[in-house]
């Protein structure tokens, strides 16, 4: 697709949309983030979780968001690899009382990146 650089800006800008859709609980602007066949997997303290995209929307559409808890924006990229039109980009997401960290799978689908994956997993502080 593009160069490096380009790619990196073009990843970031989509995950900077996953975190504010996230923070502020806003469904349309989190499902352009990603794939519509995008699985959601994991375990959330030692529990497993398995969502389709539209699942894990819905669970975010019918919770209070962590801006409306008042909560700090805390949300961070820890680290990006991109090769070709694949990426994977691993995220802090500290949010509610829990400490995730996901791993994003990215591929350029239609012209545009999307996250195809995600992994997540609840750290103890």
């Amino acid at each position: 697709m593009e160069n490096f650089t380009t790619s990196a800006a073009l990843i970031t800008a989509v995950l900077m949309n996953y975190f504010n859709g996230i923070y502020n609980g806003d469904t349309a602007l989190l499902q352009k983030t990603f794939h519509p066949k995008a699985l959601v997997v994991g375990d959330i303290k030692g529990l497993p979780y398995f969502k389709t995209v539209d699942q894990y929307l819905e669970g975010v559409k019918n919770r209070k968001s962590p801006n409306e808890l008042g909560e700090k924006f805390k949300m961070e990229i820890i680290s990006l690899e991109i090769i070709n039109n694949t990426a994977v980009a691993k995220v802090k997401v500290p949010i509610f009382e829990y400490n995730y960290y996901d791993q994003l799978s990215l591929a350029v689908v239609d012209g545009k990146w999307l996250i195809v994956n995600k992994l997540l997993t609840h750290v103890n502080k």
